[in-house]
Order: C-alpha cells, then structure tokens, then sequence
C-alpha cells in the first residue's frame, strides 16, 4: 500500500515538474499578432557596393621598388609611407641643381655689383651708354639665370620626394601591384586603396521605374549575406541613360562607417514607391526548412502548432507579407527554434 502510495506521490510530483516546465517556457515564448498595417511598396533592384573614395597610386618617378610597407587589407592612416623608390638617381640630380643654384647666385651677385660699379662710373662721365646698357642686360641675364637654376631645383627636389610614396587619405590596401625589386616608370599602378568609411551601392534602374522612385528616392539596402538591412543617407539619380540597356545609374550613398561593408559585396536596393494596407508578421517568427516555410502559431491556451504559409515581400522596417496560412488576430511565435522546443515537451508531456 505504502509502495502505491509513493508511486502515485512521483507521478503528481512529475506532473507538476511539467507543468512547471511548459509554464516556464510559454512565459518565455516572445508571439507578435499577425495584422493588417500600412507598410511602404517598394521596387527592388539588385546592385554593388562601391567605395565613393578608391584611387590607384601610380609611379611619378623611373626607379627600382626597395621598400613596401603595407600588404593588402593593411589600414593605412593618411600620409603614411606606403613604398620607397631608389631615391639615389633623383638625390644625385637634387645635388647637381642646388649646385648649379650656388653657382647662379655667385654669378648674379658680382653681375650686381658690376652694374653698380658701372652705373657710377656713367654718372662721373667715364663710361658710355651702350657700356652701361651692356653691363645692364649681363646683371638682368645672370638674375633670369637665377630665377631658372632655383625652379630647377624645385622640381629636382619634388622629383626625389616622389620617391616616398605617401598616402593621400587614410582607407584600405585593396590591391599591391608591385614588389620589391621591381622597375617602375611614371604612371605605373603600384597600389589600389579605398576609404571604408565612405560606401554607395550603384544601382541600374530601367527608364519606367524612375518616376515611380521620384528625384530623391527613399532607399533601403538590403545585404543578404549579412543578414541586414540598412537605411540609406541619401541617394542620386544620375542625369544619363544608357543608351544600351534604358536604364539610368542611382547611386544609393551609407551611412558612414558602416560595419562589414566593402566594395563589390552583392545587395538588393528597395525603393519606396508607395504605401499599401497589408496582412504581416514579423520576419523574425518565418522558419524556413529547405523548401518549406511556416511559423508557429500559439493559440489562447499557449499551445504550439506548426503552419506551413506562403509570403510576400519583406518590408524595409522587417516585417513580412502573409499571403495565405494565417489569418488577422492570430499569434505567432517571434523564436521558432524556442517554440519547437516547447512543442515537442508539450507532445512529451501528453504522451506520458
């Protein structure tokens, strides 16, 4: 009798351990009601991420790569050393010029005192004026020498600053062309580099559609391989069509400093073109399974069910559009992983 007894005390103790856990989980369970709401129609087009500021750094001088400082994906901070050329050949010129500046300078300046001397000499009447004017155009040909030997000297010395290839903003190595050892000649690439804080989508869009976008179109960028979805700063209708395919360039600028974006990353642009009353469920609750797509739909009791269900397009503000298997009022779990779990106990439980 007393064995009866603790069996039936387990069984009642192991009920209400169930109950205790269902309870547990249908208060943890997140549901959202499926509704009718105003959300924004919007056309899609596929585009690419572009940096708005890429540059290629080609070579200003003839000379041999002896130093490379920064490999692809490097960071780079703006005037930064990226490469060295062989800065000998261009210190060899710089010397000569400056030379040849010492040696302009000697000759203007005794040049200026012949022309002083001279010019007292025509005053006290023992020169003549073509003497003069001869002893003038020596002192003005030595200062216009002058003048030539220090521009050559400028150029000297910016030529050999070339030989330390600086970088002309902070951004990202995307490419080396180069390496050490290497000859390189005036306007050969050497290195690619973007700025990563600065980002736009390029987009085509066909003739038709630009009205429906409008002059200052309202986009949101949708990257799938991230999973996210992200609300432009602005966006330009290029004034152009091409002449090919009919359709116009939209640049779609980001946000600065937009995480994990980078150029040539695929993404779809959503243009708003209107606003429409439409049935939807947050995309969060959709549990996609190879080829079949549901959500579970929690009753008034909290009990779980699987609904297969055919959807519409994603909104820009992550909600999705019901196109058949739910019906208004209804509520669907916001954590599918979460309420399968909470299934397969409740099934557990009834089976017991």
């Amino acid at each position: 009798m007393s064995g009866v007894c603790v069996m039936k005390s387990s069984l009642i103790l192991g009920m209400l351990l169930a109950g205790a856990t269902v309870a547990q989980a249908a208060e943890q369970l997140a549901v959202a009601p499926v509704e009718y709401r105003e959300v924004e129609q919007s056309y899609s087009a596929e585009g690419l991420v572009e940096a708005t500021r890429q540059s290629t750094v080609s070579a200003q001088i003839s000379g041999r790569i002896k130093e490379i400082n920064f490999d692809v994906g490097s960071r780079v901070n703006k005037g930064q050393v990226i490469l060295r050329i062989d800065e000998r050949e261009t210190a060899q010129a710089l010397a000569g010029s400056t030379a040849q500046v010492a040696q302009a300078q000697a000759a203007l300046q005794n040049a200026r005192a012949n022309y002083e001397r001279s010019k007292q000499l025509f005053e006290q009447k023992f020169i003549s004026q073509s003497a003069l004017d001869k002893v003038q155009a020596d002192y003005q040909v030595a200062r216009a020498q002058a003048a030539a030997s220090e521009a050559g000297a400028g150029q000297a010395g910016l030529a050999h600053s070339y030989s330390s290839v600086v970088a002309p903003y902070g951004g990202v190595v995307a490419a080396r062309l180069v390496e050490v050892g290497e000859m390189v000649a005036p306007g050969k690439p050497m290195m690619v580099g973007f700025d990563p804080s600065e980002m736009r989508v390029v987009v085509n869009v066909p003739q038709d559609r630009l009205p429906n976008i409008g002059a200052r179109p309202k986009v949101t960028v949708e990257v799938p391989s991230l999973d996210r979805w992200i609300k432009s700063a602005s966006a330009t209708v290029l004034p152009l069509a091409d002449a090919r395919t009919h359709s116009t360039q939209v640049r779609v600028y980001l946000p600065a400093n937009e995480a994990g974006i980078y150029p040539g990353m695929f993404v779809r642009t959503h243009f708003v073109v209107g606003k429409a009353n439409k049935l939807v469920i947050p995309a969060s609750a959709v549990l996609r399974r190879s080829e079949v797509v549901a959500v579970y739909v929690v009753d008034a009791q909290g009990a779980v069910k699987l609904r297969q269900v055919r959807l519409g397009e994603t909104t820009a503000d992550g909600a999705v559009e019901v196109l058949a298997g739910l019906n208004p009022g209804e509520k669907v779990a916001l954590e599918p992983v979460k309420a399968g779990m909470k299934q397969k106990t409740d099934s557990n439980i009834i089976s017991e």
